[in-house]
């Protein structure tokens, strides 16, 4: 047992001596000198596509905190952008890109300048590699075909995803061919990471939670399932999370057929069930609400450790079930911190 990459052992369901732990959106906009940095780089995608602001930035929560893994500083719609679709970060309203909702405007986009442009992210991710601690985790990522898919058709973040909803109901064929592209370019972008550096990898599917059964088994599953594939031709090794927030029941589904390594949890799954029908198939990453970690105080402590105490007796990375809010007091993650790295494995 070693302290020694303590977020690989875990993954690899090894015993630990104590639980290893990152946030989710630990670095951004929580953090003041995060925002001091925003201020001189520009644009939230010049930030993202600047190695050397987006190496500090990565490693800033680091400094504070002392996470046992580091996550790339990205955003999952590089991809689109990357792929020919126009893409903005708009000041109170967030991404806005310009809808690809028909047949002509899908069979618009294309890999051609792909790695080109993505250039400057695979620069950071081999830039950290030497600049994390060494018993630090780095960890590469990219959105899941469904939730990016979900913004390149509706043109902007939505409640319901009703514009890709009824697109892949409607044009199925339409739909399933922006699918194949996002399989070929997310696989592609992704193993570009790990021939830099990353040792880890996440797929994001923020949206899969809204998907009725059929279509979570053709949009949510399938396509993580051909991009592990795909990856795993010359990286069998790697260890890949899976989050596929909001799916509920449907997490065992997703793990056997997708074949992940582990999975992130949302705050919605119960804790004695993700123990009993979770854990017992992969490693668990999650799972405190992030509006807890704003509020702070003894109601975040509490529950705490009852993730701890009901999850730290399987394979377990402690997380949130989300991303940090922009409104978290950075003390309140310091304290979450703290009460991780001192927990006793019982």
């Amino acid at each position: 047992m070693t302290n020694d990459k303590l977020f690989l052992s875990a993954l690899k369901s090894n015993p630990v001596n104590r639980i290893p732990f990152w946030y989710m959106r630990q670095a951004g906009r929580y953090l003041p000198e995060y925002m001091e940095r925003r201020k001189t780089a520009g644009s939230f995608l010049d930030l993202c596509y600047s190695p050397d602001f987006a190496v500090e930035v990565t490693l800033q929560p680091l400094k504070r905190y002392q996470m046992d893994a580091a996550i790339l500083f990205s955003d999952i719609l590089v991809v689109p952008q990357a792929l020919g679709q126009h893409l903005e970060f708009r000041q109170g309203e967030g991404p806005v890109l310009t809808p690809v909702d028909t047949a002509n405007k899908i069979n618009g986009l294309s890999m051609e300048g792909f790695h080109e442009h993505l250039a400057p992210v695979y620069e950071t991710v081999n830039r950290l590699g030497a600049a994390i601690p060494e018993t630090t985790t780095l960890i590469g990522f990219a959105g899941a075909p469904w939730t990016v898919a979900t913004y390149m058709v509706q043109g902007h973040g939505s409640p319901d995803q009703a514009a890709a909803r009824s697109l892949a109901f409607q044009e199925e064929d339409v739909f399933q061919g922006l699918m194949d592209l996002l399989v070929k370019a997310t696989s592609e972008y992704l193993i570009k990471q790990i021939e830099k550096g990353a040792e880890v990898i996440q797929l994001f599917d923020t949206w899969a939670g809204n998907l009725p059964d059929d279509q979570f088994r053709k949009w949510a599953i399938e396509p993580v399932k051909k991009i592990i594939e795909n990856i795993r031709v010359n990286h069998p090794d790697i260890p890949i999370i899976g989050f596929p927030r909001g799916a509920g029941c449907r997490y065992p589904e997703y793990i056997r057929a997708t074949g992940v390594t582990a999975v992130s949890i949302d705050t919605t799954l119960p804790l004695d069930w993700v123990r009993d029908h979770i854990q017992p198939l992969c490693p668990v990453q999650g799972n405190l609400d992030p509006l807890l970690l704003v509020a702070g105080g003894p109601q975040m402590e509490k529950r705490v450790l009852e993730i701890l105490d009901c999850l730290s007796g399987g394979p377990f990375i402690f997380n949130l079930g989300h991303g940090i809010v922009p409104q978290t007091p950075p003390e309140h993650v310091a304290r979450v911190s703290e009460i991780v790295r001192e927990y006793q494995i019982k």
